[in-house]
Order: structure tokens, then C-alpha cells, then sequence
């Protein structure tokens, strides 16, 4: 069982960036492949970023792409979400996710969930 709990998110202006962070414990993230999600009020969860296990490729929505940027510590048992150019449209709770078999990059590929951390731009 891996427990999964998020970190970083707050309330930033429409241009600012936001680290967000991963912590796993439970067992190492090290054979994981982990994902980034989020879901804004009234919409359905959605896929932002993702990270393989083994060779560390990413793969982004197109909606971030450019201005996102997903990394993992394995050492460190941690994965981020490095988050510049910050618009309101990117407000919404977001989740960390994991697989240890295929690319989290749609919520029904996901094993582990966190908890989720709030993340508020203004215009």
C-alpha cells in the first residue's frame, strides 16, 4: 500500500508559480510511474503530467505543456510539480497519482491517490 500526500498549493496571482510536492510513504516510489491530476469545481478530475518509473519520460496535457514541468527525487521519495505562468483557469485541487504497471494518464489507470492540495490563481 503506498499512501500518497500532496504539498505546496496556495493562492498565487494569474503569472506566479507554485512548487508542489509528493511525499510516499509506504513503500518506495522508486517502481512507480506517478501522475499529476486535477479537478476545478463543477468539472471532472483531469490529467495535467506524468513520469515513468524507469526512464523518467514525461508527458503532458496540452493545456500545461510548456509552462508545467514534472520531476521525481526516487532517492528522495518525492515527486514535483513545478508550476510557472500560473492563470486563473489552472485553479482547481490537485492530486497526485500512481501506477506501478502503466502511465497514469487518465484517472481510470491510477492505483494510489493523495489527498489533494488546493491551488488558487487570481486574475
Amino acid at each position: 500500500q503506498v499512501q500518497l500526500v500532496e504539498s505546496g498549493g496556495g493562492l498565487v496571482q494569474a503569472g506566479g508559480s507554485l512548487r508542489l510536492s509528493c511525499a510516499a510513504s509506504g513503500r518506495t516510489l522508486s517502481s512507480y510511474n506517478m501522475g499529476w491530476f486535477r479537478q476545478a469545481p463543477g468539472k471532472e478530475r483531469e490529467f495535467v503530467a506524468s513520469i515513468t518509473w524507469n526512464t523518467f519520460t514525461t508527458r503532458y496535457a496540452d493545456s500545461v505543456r510548456g509552462r508545467f514541468t514534472i520531476s521525481r527525487d526516487n532517492a528522495g521519495n518525492t515527486v514535483f510539480l513545478q508550476m510557472n505562468s500560473l492563470k486563473p483557469e489552472d485553479t482547481a485541487l490537485y492530486y497526485c497519482a500512481a501506477n506501478p504497471n502503466v502511465i497514469p494518464n487518465h484517472p481510470t489507470f491510477v492505483n494510489y491517490w493523495g489527498q489533494g492540495t488546493q491551488v488558487t490563481v487570481s486574475s
